[in-house]
């Protein structure tokens, strides 16, 4: 593995063991449920809302460590933003995964989401990572 490949893969292993984002919302606007029935991830992504803006953002379920640091990241990603940002890094993400071309600065949206560029090499994990972007 190259430099780069480790460091990919040690940002996953990380957030699939960190439960800083697993936790409910207390007054949370709303909430999304996810279900992979191929790997079994169960997750419900918790979102507050002010105005347009993302204020606050959680989940809760379990499932493998993909589909768990692939929302983890997700969260980190979009927490604070405003809606349409989070809809274009959301879509930029999908088509990553999805092997289109992105640009570098396209790249750059996605901070330690880019870790999971290389997940298309592995069909069976692509439900898991893409389940709480989608």
């Amino acid at each position: 593995m190259s430099e780069i490949e480790d460091l990919y893969s040690d940002i996953i292993m990380e957030h699939s063991r960190d439960i800083a984002h697993r936790h409910l919302i207390d007054d949370e606007t709303c909430s999304l449920h996810g279900y992979n029935p191929s790997c079994g991830d169960d997750i419900t992504l918790h979102v507050k809302f002010n105005n347009d803006k993302i204020e606050d953002l959680s989940f809760s379920g379990s499932g493998c460590a993909i589909s768990q640091s692939s929302t983890s990241v997700m969260i980190d990603t979009l927490k604070g933003k405003t809606l349409d940002d989070a809809k274009i890094i959301v879509d930029i993400f999908v088509n990553m995964i999805d092997r289109k071309e992105i640009t570098a600065d396209e790249q750059k949206k996605l901070k330690e989401a880019i870790a999971f560029k290389n997940i298309s090499n592995i069909p069976a994990r692509v439900k898991c990572a893409l389940l709480a972007w989608k």
